[in-house]
């Protein structure tokens, strides 16, 4: 039995070597060439949008959760009457404290609740409104003013940016080819990086009854609106053409 199982091994490795000798350009390693490719463009800065943020401090965590939410259902019902879009952001009670001075050890002043909420609209003359409209509000502050581009707005200029930079990198792999006169063929593999510089806060140009709002403007004075450039978007990528 071992012989007669030794001679069906040599017979069958002696067919599969001549079926492998059938084809011998199948196994070849086809020639590669690896470049890297950029575009740089812009976007529109199409939203601007503002952190509104609600506090209540009371001796109990139920009563401050009570007064915090009624607050912010106040100024929700405002935000629902422009047309603006509005995602909670913060909600939490914590134990506020303070250092006493003349006691030397910390205090308990009660328990404080924080709800935040964005609030982004299409049109700066919205979020402008809602700076005067809660100027000077007790318990009411905003924060994190700033101009961005919009997912949607984004998208379609990334993709279109990242053809770009595929076809910079192809024409990268034609001239490195075309000495030996060759060209780039197949895209084999990419990777790529993106960024973009969507979002700017301003420092200027807010109107005085916003000053109170707006804790990034320092200069009380100022008139105007709030003014920014485009987005800045880049991608870069690395790769690996077929080369024919």
């Amino acid at each position: 039995m071992k012989r007669s199982f030794f001679v069906g091994a040599c017979s069958l490795l002696v067919i599969l070597t001549g079926v492998a000798l059938l084809w011998p350009d199948n196994n070849e390693i086809p020639h590669t060439i690896a470049v890297s490719g950029e575009c740089l463009t812009t976007a529109p800065r199409d939203k601007t949008a503002i952190t509104l943020r609600v506090t209540a401090l009371a001796d109990s965590a139920a009563q401050s959760m009570r007064d915090a939410t009624s607050q912010m259902a106040e100024i929700t019902e405002y935000l629902k009457t422009l047309p603006v879009q509005l995602q909670t952001t913060q909600f939490n009670s914590y134990e506020k404290t303070e250092w006493n001075r003349d006691e030397q050890r910390s205090v308990t002043l009660g328990i404080e609740t924080t709800i935040a909420v964005e609030v982004s609209a299409n049109s700066v003359d919205e979020i402008e409104q809602i700076l005067s409209q809660f100027a000077n509000k007790q318990n009411v502050y905003s924060e994190n003013l700033r101009m961005y581009t919009s997912p949607e707005v984004l998208k379609p200029i990334m993709e279109q940016c990242l053809s770009v930079a595929v076809e910079n990198a192809r024409t990268r792999a034609n001239a490195l080819a075309s000495g030996d006169n060759k060209r780039a063929g197949e895209l084999i593999s990419v990777s790529y990086n993106t960024s973009a510089n969507d979002s700017v806060t301003p420092t200027n140009g807010l109107l005085r009854t916003k000053m109170v709002m707006a804790a990034s403007v320092a200069d009380t004075s100022a008139t105007g609106t709030i003014v920014s450039r485009d987005t800045d978007v880049s991608v870069s990528v690395s790769a690996v053409f077929e080369i024919k």
